[in-house]
């Protein structure tokens, strides 16, 4: 059964709760502008899906884990748009908040959604303060610094950029997020997950670099070849578009070697299969000789 009603139900009542009362209006409606329509929704999907792997027996805590990955995952789109940054006048396929709401709405709305994020995890915590508390734990370490999506976007300010540390952290610590706030939420031990999450961070990494290389604003909903234009080091530059797909794939099926034993083993196996061919981009025909 697909977990997309469940996240998208999920996502939608942490922003009603963001909108209640009588807050700013164009504050307000900038939130769900910013989260809707919200794409693949790889990470909260992953959540889920680890968390029903590891027995899901308690519904509401990887409710609350997959939306709180989702809300930061958003807000850091929102401000990765603005003109401090990338200056990406569409994302999704339509204008950036940025461009839609301007500048201040728009870093009010990241940093709002970061505060949901952990205020949707602190209700969730009533239920079982022991296991909200892993959550919030993770997601703060996944986030900030010194390794998290924080420290990520930081890397970009150095003259000399550490690849692997920036790649783990911009990238790959919401997809641990992920993997280990699934299992936390379902009561298992996370650290047993990191790898699983970690890899597939790598993979979606290295994906993301050939889609920016091979494909056009078009196709992507967003800028293209921003890792050029703005001199980023990545996959493609570094191994070619034909060797990073190759890595691509060593990464992919490493990630299905690192899942551990658990009673959806086998699900949680297709899923990353899916989520692999789902990743691998179809090379154009320029680049198929």
């Amino acid at each position: 059964m697909s977990l997309k009603p469940r996240i998208e139900a999920a996502i939608s009542s942490a922003i009603r709760l963001g909108q209640a009362d009588s807050p700013p209006p164009k504050l307000a409606a900038a939130l769900d502008y910013a989260v809707n329509p919200g794409g693949a929704r790889i990470r909260p999907t992953i959540c889920m899906s680890v968390s029903l792997a590891c027995g899901d027996d308690q519904p509401a805590m990887a409710n609350a884990a997959a939306t709180a990955i989702e809300l930061i995952h958003c807000a850091s789109l929102v401000h990765d748009d603005m003109p401090c940054f990338d200056n990406a006048d569409t994302r999704r396929g339509k204008p950036s908040v940025h461009r839609a709401y301007g500048e201040p709405l728009a870093l009010l709305a990241g940093d709002s959604l970061i505060i949901m994020a952990f205020e949707v995890l602190t209700r969730a915590a009533e239920a079982d303060p022991k296991r909200g508390l892993q959550l919030l734990r993770i997601l703060g370490q996944t986030s900030g610094m010194p390794g998290g999506i924080c420290a990520g976007q930081g890397w970009e300010s150095e003259a000399k950029i550490d690849l692997s540390a920036y790649h783990r952290a911009k990238t790959g610590a919401l997809f641990v997020a992920a993997t280990r706030m699934g299992a936390a939420a379902a009561g298992q031990d996370p650290e047993a997950w990191t790898e699983l999450g970690a890899r597939i961070g790598e993979a979606f990494q290295v994906a993301d670099d050939l889609r920016d290389a091979l494909y056009d604003e078009v196709t992507l909903g967003k800028p293209a070849h921003q890792d050029e234009i703005n001199g980023r080091p990545n996959a493609v530059s570094a191994l070619g578009v034909r060797g990073a797909i190759r890595r691509l794939e060593d990464i992919l099926s490493g990630a299905i070697a690192s899942i551990p034993s658990c009673p959806g083993e086998a699900g949680l196996a297709a899923l990353v299969r899916k989520t692999a061919e789902r990743l691998t981009p179809v090379l154009p025909a320029n680049q198929m000789i």
